[in-house]
């Protein structure tokens, strides 16, 4: 299940971090900050940037929130192939977060700071397609997997469609590690085309080479 949060009111435009950080958690807030996209041409920031521990986020919350209210068909498709914010190696992991929005649609992205060599599992078979009760609504997401010329040293993207009630929706996402980042976007809309999802991910890679050298 794709989760969309971070698409805050207008009123919450506005960065977050909890406590007083330490002098090497400011650096590291700083460079996950400048790995994040500037406002794409056309959007307006809707949430963010915030940074902090990725379990502690408003807009991982909101997404973890969103999941628990969810009936799904197939409740290990809940957050396949996606950073894991249940595990605790990942939920406390340094990250920023932002979200842009547009009438069009809209683009949620996280950078998470976490060493070693992990990456998302890819999206299981039986995730391909499924139903998921959503606040009373039936809903169907079928998933495919897009060839994304690749970037990082890992990098997967997906493309589903959220079909039931009144609107349908279509969700891309991409995830590519690069370094010891990992940056997990998710681009939502009635029709999110291939070609500019991959082009997202080229400049979110470029960022993330610029701040990994």
């Amino acid at each position: 299940m794709m989760v969309v949060a971070g698409c805050a009111a207008a009123d919450e435009q506005k960065s977050g971090q909890a406590g007083q950080p330490s002098p090497s958690a400011s650096v590291d807030a700083a460079r996950l900050r400048a790995a994040l996209l500037p406002v794409p041409k056309g959007m307006t920031i809707a949430y963010g940037p915030e940074t902090g521990a990725f379990g502690a986020l408003k807009s991982t919350q909101q997404g973890l929130a969103a999941v628990r209210q969810a009936k799904l068909e197939r409740p290990e498709c809940a957050g396949a192939a996606q950073l894991d914010a249940a595990r605790p190696e990942v939920a406390k992991a340094p990250a920023a977060v932002i979200a842009f929005a547009a009438q069009r649609g809209s683009i949620t992205q996280a950078v998470v700071s976490l060493p070693g060599t992990a990456f998302p599992d890819p999206l299981p078979a039986q995730c391909a397609a499924y139903q998921a009760d959503v606040r009373g609504t039936q809903v169907t997401y079928k998933t495919r997997d897009l060839r994304m010329p690749p970037r990082g040293d890992r990098s997967r993207a997906y493309l589903t469609t959220a079909a039931g009630g009144k609107q349908n929706a279509q969700i891309g996402s991409v995830m590519i590690r690069r370094g010891n980042l990992i940056m997990s976007m998710l681009v939502v809309g009635q029709r999110v085309k291939p070609r500019g999802l991959f082009e997202l991910g080229r400049l979110a890679d470029q960022n993330l080479a610029r701040v990994t050298r």
